[in-house]
């Protein structure tokens, strides 16, 4: 095992994951709040380990040789990045391949401890790794690698059922040629007690192949975002997705945004054997996940007050913490601004609060792009828990609060519905009422309250703080009062 040797002061410890996948072997190094840890570095090497497995039984050498140098090279990252604890694990082909001890070898020698993953223990990681980036997932998580397919059933914060079959990506191609995919499947899923289990359930789709089909998706919709985490596929979508990928060729799937030229052989594959999932287990259709195997072992690592933090606050607090003025603002503002939204469902609850905490983010960049750095930072940030909706609302709480216009951009009626971005505009002026009023301090805050009275929206103030009723705030206070169809009445006296 390889550790640190040098302090890193107040700094959170790094650490990473090497993956040994049945095709690619991936080196993940992560830093930061334990509930969801920022990606400091991410590299993959398409080995194949698994290609051969089909045929031979055994990883070929020139996986093997592949392998051996990634496994080195990784090794030398983790320790130069200063990483204090490596865990690398290995998966269906290590497991299955007759010479997979020569890989775990050819590991320690580069100085790795190799843990090698039961099927159910790599089904539970895609389980686990599904409900750390999407907490209420409900449904069936289907992870596919390249020498085998996890099924988990995930409800309510926990795993049920789960198995393992082997129907790795690498595996499909001869299933396929000979006509046989869609029988050995069915019989598999029969057998495994598995026909039926999703009915009327999603599908989450964990696994490299399953992304590109996803971002091939996107690209063909011209969705405005290019995150793929909780984009949702309906089994239309998949079907034309088949069609479509009969007729194109290399060349124009390489002009695909974000997908990897080395999953463009496996996408065909992949299609083929989700359209056949679907069918067998009567799913209503699918969402992707960013996160899998690797973020489901560090999400089994936590304690459960841990797991409870929701990911998407728990990584606005620390964007807010790293970008912000006043990084303990967000819930002081978000309880402020409360009073006046009492009809939000939890969901929006949340969309609101996270607005909240990153509502300080812009305060570094030029004036005139204040706005539009919120807007960024709500669309493109690396948050989990979250669907394209839920990123538009945020965007326009953050476009308003940091005086944007009033038409929201473009991209964000692609995302929404204007009724729900309507909602988050008023959510933005309550936010830049609270900002003005308050410079980014407590005490103003904490020693005055909104009231929402019969056809007015009040701010009542302490004597203490009284003063600070100044032309700039009654402004804001008219116009959140005018988003909100009230008039605005205060008790400030000057």
């Amino acid at each position: 095992m390889i550790a640190a040797r040098i302090e890193r002061g107040v700094e959170p410890p790094r650490t990473a994951i090497i993956d040994i996948g049945s095709n690619s072997i991936r080196l993940v190094v992560y830093q930061g709040p334990a509930r969801l840890p920022t990606t400091l570095f991410n590299e993959k090497v398409l080995a194949g380990l698994g290609r051969s497995l089909a045929a031979t039984g055994s990883i070929d050498a020139e996986a093997m040789a592949a392998a051996e140098t990634a496994l080195h090279r990784f090794a030398a990252l983790a320790a130069a990045m200063e990483v204090s604890r490596v865990r690398t694990v290995a998966t269906a082909a290590v497991r299955d391949a007759k010479n997979g001890a020569a890989l775990i070898g050819l590991a320690e020698a580069a100085g790795l401890s190799v843990e090698v993953l039961s099927g159910e223990e790599e089904a539970a990681a895609a389980g686990y790794g599904v409900m750390s980036g999407i907490p209420h997932a409900n449904g069936i998580v289907g992870d596919l690698g390249g020498g085998s397919l996890e099924l988990v059933r995930v409800r309510k914060g926990e795993l049920a059922e789960r198995a393992s079959f082997p129907l790795g990506v690498l595996r499909l191609a001869p299933l396929r040629q000979r006509g046989r995919l869609e029988r050995t499947v069915e019989t598999m899923l029969r057998d495994a007690g598995w026909i039926g289990a999703g009915k009327n359930l999603p599908l989450y789709l964990v696994g490299g192949s399953w992304r590109g089909l996803a971002r091939l998706a996107m690209h063909r919709a011209r969705y405005p975002l290019p995150i793929i985490h909780q984009y949702a596929m309906s089994a239309d979508t998949i079907a034309s997705l088949s069609r479509t990928l009969s007729h194109l060729g290399k060349p124009q799937l390489k002009e695909v945004p974000g997908l990897s030229g080395g999953r463009i052989p496996t996408l065909g594959d992949a299609a083929a054997l989700l359209s056949v999932l679907l069918k067998h287990l009567k799913s209503s259709g699918t969402i992707v996940s960013a996160f899998g195997l690797r973020e489901g072992l560090l999400f089994q690592e936590l304690g459960p007050a841990e797991r409870a933090e929701d990911p998407l606050i728990a990584a606005a607090r620390d964007e807010a913490r790293l970008a912000g003025r006043f990084p303990e603002h967000g819930d002081l503002l978000d309880r402020w601004i409360a009073p006046l939204f009492g009809d939000d469902k939890p969901a929006e609850a949340r969309l609101r609060n996270a607005a909240c905490q990153l509502a300080d983010v812009g305060w570094r960049a030029n004036p005139e792009f204040r706005a539009e750095r919120g807007l960024e930072i709500a669309l493109h940030g690396n948050w989990v828990g979250i669907d394209g909706r839920g990123r538009a609302m945020m965007a326009q709480a953050l476009w308003t609060a940091l005086g944007g216009a009033i038409t929201p951009p473009e991209a964000l009626l692609r995302l929404a519905p204007e009724a729900a971005l309507r909602r988050a505009a008023v959510w933005g002026h309550a936010i830049r009422l609270g900002q003005r009023l308050s410079a980014g301090v407590a005490e103003p805050l904490r020693r005055s309250r909104l009231v929402l009275d019969a056809g007015t929206l009040r701010l009542d103030l302490d004597r203490s703080v009284s003063a600070l009723y100044g032309e700039a705030v009654a402004k804001r206070h008219a116009s959140l009062a005018a988003a909100m169809g009230r008039t605005a009445v205060s008790n400030a006296v000057r």
